[in-house]
Formats: C-alpha cells, structure tokens, sequence
C-alpha cells in the first residue's frame, strides 16, 4: 500500500462472479458497523482507482463529512495502483456482475446500510447495486452516470482506445481519450485547467495497468440499458450530479428522465467537466445536503462543512452529544418495503 493510503484499510473480498475484490476502507470500521458513522460505498470511473475518491474526500470542503463518515473503497479488479497483469483467458465481470457482487463487500464487513457514492463508470455499477439489492441502500450518490447502452460514436473512440491500450500501453491517443472521458469536450482548451489535466496523465501513467484498463473499458463500453427499470427498481433517493461540461451530459441527462421524479434530483454545475476536480465545493455542499435529507450528518454545517464540537438542542429540547445527533435514522426509511430484486 502507497503512502497516499496510510490511513487506509485494506481489506480483501472474494466473490463467486468477480473474483477477489479490494475494498480500501477510510475511518472507522467499528463505528460504521454498529451503525454509528455516516458509511459510504464508492466506485471509481474507467481510468482510475479507489485513489481519485480519496483524494476528493479529503478535500477541506469535505472534511466535515469525512470526519464522521467511513468510506468503504472499491477497487475494481486490476485497476488498483501497482496491479498486476490479469489473467487475459479469465472473463472480466460485466457491469451487472460488479454491481450484484457489491453486496459481498458488505456481507464482509458486516455492514447492514450504505449509501452508494459512483463515479462515471462507477455511478452505473452502485445503480446497479442499488437496483438488485434495494434493502441495503438508504440513497445513491451518481457522478456523471449512464444508464443507456454505448452509442455509435463512443463504440468506434472505443475500439481504437482498446487498440491501443493493448498493443502500445498508454499513448497520447489513449490519454486524450480518458481525458474527454473526465473532463469534457472543451475542458483541455481552458488554461486553468491544464494543471489538473497533467495531474490526471500522470496519475494514469503511475497507477493505472493499461492491459487491465482496457478490460474496464469494454466492461463499460459492452454495459447493457438499464433506463426502462429505474423508476421501479432504483427504489432509494437518488442525487445526480454532472457538469455542463461533461462528455456524457446528454446521457446522464436521459438518465435522470428515466428515474422516479419523487425519488431523484440533479445538481448541474455550469462551466465544468469532471465536478469532484473542478467543482468539489459544490458537490460536498449537494452530498451533504443528499445526507441529511436522509437523517445522517444532521450536526454540521454548510459553511465549508467545518466540523464543530459541543452539542446542540433538537426539537424536543433534549441536549445529545454531537456524536449521538449525527448517527443516521434508519427507521424513517422505508427499507422493509421491497425485498431483493432477483431480477438482472
């Protein structure tokens, strides 16, 4: 493990579709399985690890709620940072199959409840989650997400990425396909934001397999069109959050119109690609807001999200510690009223 992941956790799942999985776990484990903390599953996008949520996690606007949250990070196999080549004769698992098997990560960890944090690629693999195991999620946090089959256009970039990615590793075809992928048709012209972008190339440079990326990106790429069931099956609230920037706006856009309006919002950020990069203050503000909605991390703040001691008065005019206050209300959701979905 880097030293990026000192504070990190890892704990290793074995699942029957998707083989072994790394799970990166950010704060306390404990806390989380009693019920206690604020406890996030997060998926990270083609192109990435566990490591770009990270990073946004311990952003200064998101240290109010990573202080009283647990992150369970997952690695999709063959992506985490120094990964081996994987077996090109074994079956990388579908989209569907991550999502299903994300259940095992909690069966593993002991955790009853989650709420789902995706981005990109990942945002498809938690609504899958959050379709097939609805008992286990109190909401969905959806980064940039799709729920249509790949178009034409994205299938022929495919194709030739995966090409390349196979044959050479990575190459500037590779990289600036992965950075339209984050950030956006006209993000790369922007001078401020070449910073991030060379940040982005290095990272993928240092951390990504380019074999093993290659398998995510078909895995994505061959997604199947879950649109037609969300509105009956993604039963929890829903957050979207895109930029108006983004190379998948107009999917996430469909998305979001195939979704239970009574169950979902958006949050769209003008003049930005990849919102956790470019926008995270705003998306911590929205994910706190989403949280407290659902009765977690009632005690803070929106101001920066700062993190404040002490205690404070309820309705009833009961005085409760800060740490009493900010354990989720479980009981105001309706989890019992829908059973696992067997169907795929």
């Amino acid at each position: 493990m880097s030293s990026e992941d000192k504070d990190l956790t890892l704990h290793v799942v074995k699942t029957d579709a998707c083989g072994e999985i790394q799970v990166f776990v950010q704060g306390d484990l404990e806390m989380a399985k009693k019920q206690e903390r604020c406890t996030f599953l997060t998926v990270h996008d083609i192109g990435s690890n566990h490591t770009a949520i990270v990073e946004f996690t311990k952003h200064v606007s998101m240290q109010g709620i990573t202080s009283r949250s647990v992150f369970l990070h997952v690695s999709i196999p063959g992506q985490e940072p120094g990964a081996q080549d994987l077996n090109p004769e074994a079956r990388f698992p579908t989209m569907q199959a991550l999502g299903e098997s994300l259940v095992c990560v909690l069966d593993k960890l002991e955790i009853k409840y989650t709420l789902g944090l995706g981005v990109g690629a990942g945002s498809n693999i938690i609504a899958r989650f959050g379709m097939k195991h609805p008992s286990r999620v109190l909401g969905t946090i959806l980064i940039h997400p799709t729920s249509t089959t790949a178009g034409m256009v994205e299938h022929v970039r495919d194709q030739i990425i995966n090409w390349k990615l196979d044959s050479v590793g990575h190459n500037p075809t590779a990289e600036q396909y992965l950075v339209f992928h984050k950030f956006g048709y006209q993000v790369e012209k922007a001078k401020d934001k070449t910073k991030a972008m060379a940040e982005y190339k290095n990272r993928l440079h240092d951390q990504v397999n380019p074999r093993n990326l290659k398998m995510y990106v078909e895995a994505f790429m061959n997604r199947t069109d879950i649109s037609q069931r969300l509105a009956s099956e993604l039963v929890c609230d829903v957050l979207i959050i895109t930029g108006s920037k983004s190379s998948f706006l107009h999917s996430v856009e469909t998305m979001y119109t195939h979704c239970n309006p009574a169950k979902c919002s958006i949050l769209r950020i003008d003049d930005v690609g990849d919102v956790i990069e470019e926008a995270p203050e705003n998306a911590s503000q929205s994910i706190l807001l989403f949280c407290q909605g659902l009765g977690y991390l009632t005690s803070l703040g929106l101001c920066g999200n700062r993190s404040r001691s002490g205690s404070i008065n309820t309705e009833n005019n009961l005085k409760v510690s800060m740490q009493e206050y900010d354990k989720p209300n479980v009981k105001r959701l309706s989890l019992s009223a829908r059973g696992e979905n067997s169907d795929n």
